[in-house]
């Protein structure tokens, strides 16, 4: 009996482990289903999730409508991280009209808006402070009750090449406050224009909260002959299988829809798939109109221009400072050339100089195409730096320059998704968290960064999270290899109409390259600031700015990399 009770014991406990095996293994299938199934997985302590934990059961068909789901909020963050992000979000807060919708008409009006110089006849010299009150109106010639508009503004003399962008203040009642610290001697102009009125910011917040699915992107997958396409973004509406390409070690969020016959494993490339049309009511559509409120000049009452006096001698002291990224201007342009207020900035005119500069060095280029043209202007200009042909799609890389005699290695990759490339092969498309855990460095390599373009249709949350993971990756390589230089290209402007404004409006870049300067100040970094070279100049903004900013920005660059002996 005894031996009896001892067998359905142990034939108890076989069955109980026995069936312990069977679950853990549907628990493993079910989880690897749903890795590759769902869309809603928890990965790398980040949660994206549906609308109210619901799935939606929309088809692809109908972007135009559909509303995106992910709970970019829902991200699992630290106290530290979370508190960051609030102040963050804080910062570039903007005002809002006191009514919800406004008419056309009452909207600010450019052409009957204007500014004058506070006491333009008084006597300034180098070093002065000019400060210049803009009055803002409405399409009826009335006085404008509240902030918001987005303004830009400069002072610069033509026939020195020179200029600097202002410091502009909404007073929230329709007025704004422009400082401008006078930096050269002679008759220097006054140039404000309006880049979108306060009406048309709300539409931009709107969509960008809304409609971030507003630029779509697209993967192939293929097999033998046989070929698919769909359409990929950071999350997609439920209802439909998903194909997960969260990036394992930083956490990064992104998904395409799984093709019919074909595995995920399958996917070939990334490209853009393009822009959504429709975005606008016909009432909101007034507020985007190139001749009339997107980047306007708004003309002076009275004077606009003043004479500033050199200084008795000459002040040296204010280049002895010690760098401050945030200095409002953080430079100038006097004969073409940028004087940053921060630190000497070396003239590399000749290519020999470049050649002296980084040899021995290792650069890498990471980012979008406005840190590509360094890679494009630093190999045009330097006769021994080659470019090696990797086989890459043009203007996407990754791309690389030699030079053998001088031992130097110049490289650019692109940032991972999102990026609005032509088509990018799979197996390039690289996160610059994890190419920075890749690199050694040291007194010898150098690397620059540039990351915001292809993240303005996006919630900030989600350029934030980017910046984090690139911080984080950032102080680590510098806890390593402490004498790495790093350097950060900032955003800058660009043309804009009524279409580019609902993707890549200026305002949308300037609240990124904000959160980008705070996240990454009281960092070892340098920064090369390309926005206000861009401002500050007389050539016409364009995405890709013109060789001779781009010069300048090099100049910038370089003169971090090898600092003027003083």
């Amino acid at each position: 009996m005894h031996e009896w009770t001892m067998w359905r014991d142990s034939f108890r406990l076989q069955l109980f482990c026995l069936l312990m095996a069977v679950l853990a293994v549907v628990v493993l299938v079910h989880n690897f289903f749903q890795l590759e199934h769902l869309d809603d997985d928890t990965v790398s302590g980040s949660n994206w999730i549906t609308e109210n934990n619901v799935q939606h059961s929309l088809a692809q068909k109908d972007k135009t409508t559909r509303k995106p789901y992910c709970g970019y909020t829902q991200q699992t963050l630290s106290k530290r991280e979370q508190a960051e992000q609030e102040s963050l979000l804080a910062a570039i807060q903007w005002p809002k009209p006191p009514d919800g919708k406004i008419a056309f008409a009452q909207s600010t009006d450019p052409a009957h808006s204007d500014f004058v110089i506070v006491e333009p006849n008084r006597f300034f010299k180098v070093g002065d402070q000019l400060e210049v009150l803009v009055r803002m109106k409405d399409f009826q010639g009335k006085p404008k009750q509240y902030g918001g508009d987005y303004l830009l503004a400069r002072i610069h003399s033509p026939a020195l090449k020179a200029g600097a962008v202002g410091r502009i203040v909404d007073c929230y009642n329709g007025l704004y406050k422009v400082f401008f610290t006078l930096l050269w001697p002679g008759e220097v102009k006054v140039s404000v224009s309006l880049v979108h009125p306060s009406e048309a910011i709300q539409v931009l917040l709107r969509l960008r909260e809304e409609r971030p699915d507003r630029v779509y992107f697209k993967s192939s997958f293929k097999s033998g002959r046989y070929s698919e396409t769909t359409e990929c973004n950071v999350c997609l509406p439920g209802g439909l299988p998903v194909c997960n390409f969260t990036d394992l070690y930083t956490g990064e969020p992104w998904f395409c829809y799984k093709p019919q016959k074909l595995s995920c494993a399958s996917r070939i490339n990334h490209a853009k798939g393009g822009y959504l049309k429709g975005l606008l009511t016909q009432e909101e559509s007034l507020f985007f109109q190139s001749d009339v409120n997107i980047k306007r000049p708004i003309l002076p009452s009275g004077p606009d221009s003043v004479i500033v006096k050199a200084k008795a001698f000459t002040d040296s002291s204010s280049m002895d400072r010690p760098e401050d990224p945030t200095a409002s201007p953080s430079g100038y342009y006097y004969e073409d050339q940028w004087r940053s207020r921060s630190h000497w900035i070396r003239n590399f005119n000749k290519s020999e100089d470049i050649t002296e500069c980084l040899q021995g060095k290792v650069i890498h280029l990471f980012g979008d195409s406005t840190i590509r043209q360094w890679f494009e202007y630093l190999t045009a200009f330097v006769p021994d730096l080659v470019e090696f042909n990797l086989g890459s799609p043009k203007n996407v890389g990754p791309f690389m320059s030699v030079d053998l005699k001088h031992n130097i290695l110049l490289k650019f990759r692109c940032h991972g998704p999102p990026i609005r490339f032509s088509t990018v092969f799979s197996s390039e498309l690289r996160y610059i968290t994890n190419e920075l855990n890749s690199i050694v460095g040291g007194r010898n390599t150098v690397v620059a960064i540039t990351i915001w373009s292809h993240f303005s249709t996006f919630p900030v949350e989600v350029y934030i999270r980017r910046l984090r993971n690139i911080r984080r990756a950032v102080l680590q390589l510098l806890d390593r290899s402490p004498k790495t230089s790093i350097v950060i290209r900032t955003a800058n402007v660009q043309e804009l109409g009524p279409e580019v404004s609902l993707f890549n409006s200026d305002w949308y870049s300037f609240q990124l390259d904000s959160v980008m300067r705070k996240m990454f100040s009281g960092i070892a970094v340098h920064f090369v600031d390309a926005w206000e070279m861009c401002v500050a100049h007389y050539s016409p903004h364009k995405l890709h700015p013109n060789e001779v900013i781009v010069k300048n920005q090099i100049d910038a660059f370089l003169s971090y990399v090898c600092p003027l002996q003083t």
